[in-house]
This record gives C-alpha cells, structure tokens and sequence, in this order.
C-alpha cells in the first residue's frame, strides 16, 4: 500500500485531502491490517481492502465524465435468440447457481436475512429458490446445477438453519452457502478503523456484492467448483425473483466464448437516476457508470435514457475458468470503482460518530475481463423487491406462480407490472404493511395503478381496477369495504 500522506475529509466541501506524512500512512496500514488480522480474515480479502483504502487515500473520485465514454450500441435481445429455451442437460450439469443473500432488509424494518420474508402465502423468496433449483436437478438428471448462497455475517445462520427444510439442496461438497467477507468502517477524517465500545459488531460493514470474487478465492470454493467440472456459474440477487436460470442464456453464453455476461434491461424515465452500461472509449471495454460517478457537469447526459439505454439487473453470467485467469493476471485483486458510503457508526444514532463505508459492486466487474458481452432482456427477469409497494404486487394476484417454482406477472398483465406506491409513513415496515393488510391483500391483476396516502386498511374482497386511489386526512384508520373499486378516487377529510 502506498498512500502518500495523511488523509482529511475536508468539513466544507466533503472532499478527500491528502497530505505528506509517510509515517501517518504506515500508521493506518498497520491498523487495518492487524484488525483485520484479530478477526481471523483471509490475507487476500486484506489485500483488496487495502487497495480500496489505498484508491480513497490517493485523492482517486472515481468520476467517469461523459467525454471519456460512448454509449453502448444495439445489443442482442433475448427475445431474438434462435431457442429461447433448451433442454441441455449437459450444461446444467457444469453450471453453478449463486444468490447474493447478504441483506437484512433493514429499510423494510427486518433485523434477519430479507430472503426469509414471505413473499406468496407463507413461502418465502428462499422457498421459491430452493425449489426452482431442485425442479432443475430433476431436469439435470444429478446434483446439479450446483447450488449456493453468499451470505454474510449477519444472514447465516438464520438461512441455514431455514434451508434444512429442504436437505436435498447439499451439492457436492455438503455444502450450500460461502460467506461474504466484511471490512472496518473507517473514520472519515482519518482513515483509521473505528473503534465503538458500546457495540463492537458496529465497527464493521459489508463490502458489496463487489466483494464475491475474493469470496469465491478466499472460501476455497473457485477452485473446487472447478476441479468438479463446474465452469458456468450465473449469479443474482435473492429478492429478485425473476432472475431463474434461463437455459437459452446459458447456451448462448456458453457458445459466445465470452468470460463474463451482463442482462440489462431498457432504461425508462423512472431509472434516470441509476447506473448504466457504457463503452470506454479508451479501450472499447463496457463499464457500468452509476450516479457517484458522474461528475455534476455531466448529469443531464447521465439521465438521458435515449443516450444512455441500459441499466444493469445484476443478472450475471461467468466463465469460471476465465475468472480464475484473470484474477491471477490480475494478482487476486480486481480494481473495482469504489462506492463510498458516509455514514454514521451506529446508523441509529446520527451524532455518533462519521465512517465512511467502502464498497463495490460486482457488476462493475465487466471492465476487467478481455472478453465481455451483454444482452438485453425483459424487465420480468428484473422484479426486485425493494419497498413495501413492490412486496404488494407479489402478493397480490398480479403475480401467479408456475409450475418450475416461478412468480411471475398474470398472463393478463401483458408483461406491465401495476404502479403502486405506497405512503411510507405508514407501509415502509413490513409490521407496519402486514398491520395495514392484515385481512387480506387486494386483487390487483386488473389495477393499472394504485396509490395510497394516509392510514387505509383493506378488507377481504376488494378488487381494484384501472386507476385507483385512497387518500386519507382523517386522523384515524378508515377502512376500503369488500367491492370493485374501479377508476375511483376515495378520500377522507
């Protein structure tokens, strides 16, 4: 590590300075080092945290002005491959299928992993995983596609002791799940790791989904995937539901002969904000530029969505063997974009004191690779949930689940989810919104758009169609009786 002096977060301007003192920067590597070393984590997770460190250190903003990039041109839609579908066990059998299962769902109120909360009737989003993952292995024929979760320190245990429901799941090495690594919040003059005596467990932080590469390293399972014949592997978050292993993708990524694969999905106006796909204009490479990255000047042609066509669904395919090359060229270390995060130590308390948190995302990835591609999908491969409001849409009848253990939207929503949202001083939390709707979820499958402000409670058999709306000023909870509610507008004065 090389840092060239003492860093200061300047108060006024909130930017990085650094100053000459070469005793200062040693001072901080050694502090990282041996803290990370008293946890029991692995050299080469320091390594790359130490390169992060090292990027902020040297004054780097990560900005990509819109004169360093082009945008990136026609890609090829899934809807225009020759097969959308097939029926080749073959790959199957050399694919891994890995969730990012890192999240606690803290801004819905959850203090366990997200993916435990039920989703359709009582199953939960690990149900529906779970079972799209064996209804393949009874395709396969086997054990495969080999199965695993990315938890972190605070998902673990409650998914795998959740998971034992389903003990077939055990892929060849009895196990199901490695463990995303976890950084020092750092102070955010300084750069020295925190120190926080009223709860220790605080002074630590996730690294992003960024941080699977050196998981896959570090948890020994890249080269026992490896070494089992698994050479694909295809990666999504765990509340997106939408994102199932699509054998037409994996036929088309394995002939591609490409190392890496990104699905995106058309940007619309209500994305103008998030990250999209270029080409660098350097090397021709893609990179994905998101909203810290762009420096202010550049911000209109950054919320251009006919500019800027794509967005990334964190939808992502790998060559392993090519992984595994690459990351040796590039000595165990992926130079990542940093996210960083200015936070709070303790996020319930705004006066303790200032960290900043240092991630990445590992679809940034894509710039690192000689061989890359991406292909443009239906947004239905991109159904998060995120809010409260998308949790509805699940719940409701404008998503019905098919027969491979998939949720996806009525046949009679024309691929177009309803519009809900939700008031947030009332439904953010999922006691709040399990409160709200604590008889019974409305049919949506005919609702065009639905929203609502105030405290409003459902009864059983409501269904709502076209536009509806529910505004309440009362001051007390008022209650939508059983009925259609069509193109209505209801409010409570």
């Amino acid at each position: 590590m090389a840092m060239s002096g003492r860093v200061v977060l300047e108060r006024k301007t909130g930017r990085i300075k650094v100053m000459d003192t070469h005793q200062e920067t040693q001072s901080i590597r050694f502090k990282i080092t041996q803290k990370m070393q008293q946890a029991g984590i692995a050299n080469s997770r320091i390594e790359a945290f130490l390169a992060s460190v090292t990027q902020v250190a040297s004054g780097d903003s990560g900005l990509i002005g819109e004169q360093d990039i082009e945008p990136a041109g026609d890609l090829i839609r899934l809807e225009d491959l020759e097969s959308n579908e097939t029926e080749d066990a073959t790959l199957l059998n050399q694919l891994a299928c890995i969730k990012l299962n890192g999240g606690l769902g803290t801004g819905m109120g959850l203090d366990q992993a997200k993916s435990l909360m039920p989703v359709k009737g009582e199953d939960t989003f690990l149900d529906f995983i779970a079972r799209q993952a064996l209804y393949l292995r009874e395709k396969s024929g086997s054990d495969r596609p080999a199965f695993y979760l990315m938890n972190s320190f605070s998902t673990q245990d409650d998914t795998l002791n959740y998971l034992e429901k389903f003990p077939s799941l055990t892929n060849g090495d009895d196990r199901i799940d490695f463990l995303q690594g976890k950084v020092p919040k750092l102070d955010a003059q300084t750069l020295e790791p925190v120190q926080y005596d009223p709860n220790p467990e605080l002074e630590w932080c996730p690294p992003g989904h960024g941080d699977l590469y050196a998981s896959l390293q570090a948890e020994n399972l890249l080269d026992s995937l490896l070494d089992r014949g698994i050479i694909y592997a295809f990666i999504s978050n765990s509340d997106n539901l939408g994102a199932t292993i699509h054998q037409g993708l994996l036929k088309y990524f394995a002939e591609s002969g490409n190392a890496f694969m990104m699905e995106v999905a058309r940007r619309t106006p209500s994305d103008k904000k998030g990250g999209h796909l270029a080409k660098r204009m350097a090397d021709g490479r893609l990179i994905l530029r998101e909203s810290a990255q762009c420096p202010k000047e550049d911000i209109p042609s950054f919320q251009d969505t006919d500019r800027h066509r794509y967005f990334n669904t964190n939808n992502l395919w790998i060559r392993l063997d090519l992984l595994k090359q690459t990351l040796e060229k590039q000595q165990g270390v992926f130079p990542l974009p940093l996210i960083r995060n200015s936070k709070t130590v303790d996020p319930k308390d705004p006066g303790s004191q200032k960290v900043l948190q240092l991630e990445s995302a590992m679809g940034a990835a894509i710039a690192c690779f000689d061989q890359t591609c991406a292909i443009e999908v239906d947004r239905k491969r991109f159904s998060p949930v995120k809010t409260t409001s998308d949790l509805l849409n699940l719940r409701s009848d404008a998503y019905a689940i098919t027969q491979d253990h998939r949720l996806v939207l009525s046949e009679e929503r024309s691929g177009i989810p309803p519009l809900v949202q939700l008031d947030t001083d009332y439904f953010k939390t999922i006691d709040a919104f399990d409160q709200r709707f604590r008889n019974a979820v409305p049919s949506l499958v005919d609702c065009d758009a639905l929203t609502i402000k105030g405290p409003v409670t459902f009864d059983e058999g409501v269904i709502l169609r076209g536009k509806t709306r529910f505004e309440n000023h009362s001051g007390k909870e008022q209650l939508v009786a059983t009925g259609i509610y069509e193109n209505t507008e209801k409010i409570w004065e």
